[in-house]
C-alpha cells in the first residue's frame, strides 16, 4: 500500500506540477506530463522541507501545485457509480469534498516519500482530436522491476485534468469504487460521509511521513 500511494503521488504530480504556468494551447497531454514531470520530482527530492515531512509545506504544494490539475469532482463521481445519481446536489458536494481532502492527505504523505524514483514515458497512441486520452509510463525504482503506471486524462474548459490512474494493473477510481458501495450499503451517503470525515480528522492529526504507510 506504501508503494501503491507513493506511485499514485508521482503520478499526479506528474500532470500537476506548476499549474499556474500556461501550457502551449498545442502541447499534448503526454508532453505536458513528461516536462513539468521533471520539475516537481526534482523538487520532492531536493527540498529538505518535503523531505522531512514538513505538513504546511507540504499540503500547500499539493494545494497549489497538483488539486488544480486533478478532476476531483469526477473522481469521486466515478468512484461513487449509480449512486451518485440518488445523492442530493448538497449531498455530492459534501461526498466531494471530503473525498477530495483524503485526495490531499494521499498525495502529501506520499510526496514527502519520494527519493530516487525516475518516471520513463511510453509513446502515446491517440487522434489529436481525442478529448480523453490514456498516457503510459513506468516508474523506475532503485531495487526491483519497473513498475507499469497508467493515467487516463481529459480535455476540459481548464485544460487537461486527471481523473485516474492505473497502479500494479489496479484502477484507482474501481478501487476507490468498492469502498465506497460497501460504505454506502451500510450507512448510505451520508454514512460515507461521515466515514470520510472522520478519516481525514485522523489524518489530520498524524504526521505526513505516516499517511503514506
Amino acid at each position: 500500500m506504501k508503494l501503491i500511494k507513493q506511485l499514485i503521488a508521482v503520478a499526479t504530480v506528474a500532470l500537476a506540477a506548476n499549474a499556474q504556468a500556461a501550457a502551449p494551447a498545442n502541447e499534448a497531454p503526454d508532453v505536458l506530463v513528461k516536462r513539468i514531470s521533471q520539475e516537481v520530482i526534482e523538487t520532492a527530492k531536493s527540498d529538505k522541507a518535503i523531505q522531512s515531512g514538513d505538513q504546511k509545506k507540504v499540503l500547500d504544494l499539493v494545494e497549489s501545485k497538483i488539486l488544480p490539475y486533478v478532476d476531483s469532482q469526477r473522481m469521486t463521481a466515478l468512484a461513487a457509480g449509480r449512486f451518485w445519481r440518488d445523492a442530493s446536489p448538497e449531498q455530492q458536494k459534501a461526498l466531494s469534498e471530503q473525498f477530495r481532502t483524503l485526495l490531499i492527505f494521499t498525495y502529501s504523505g506520499a510526496l514527502s516519500q519520494i527519493k530516487n524514483e525516475t518516471i520513463e514515458f511510453k509513446p502515446m497512441r491517440s487522434d489529436p482530436t481525442d478529448n480523453e486520452v490514456e498516457v503510459r509510463s513506468q516508474v523506475n525504482v532503485a531495487r526491483g522491476e519497473p513498475i507499469p503506471l497508467n493515467y487516463r486524462v481529459a480535455k476540459t474548459p481548464a485544460g487537461w485534468k486527471i481523473y485516474d490512474i492505473n497502479v500494479l494493473g489496479a484502477w484507482l477510481v474501481e478501487t476507490y469504487k468498492g469502498t465506497f458501495a460497501s460504505e454506502i450499503g451500510k450507512g448510505g451517503i451520508d454514512g460515507l460521509i461521515k466515514t470520510l470525515t472522520e478519516k481525514n480528522k485522523s489524518l489530520a492529526n498524524k504526521p505526513l511521513k505516516t499517511v503514506a504507510k
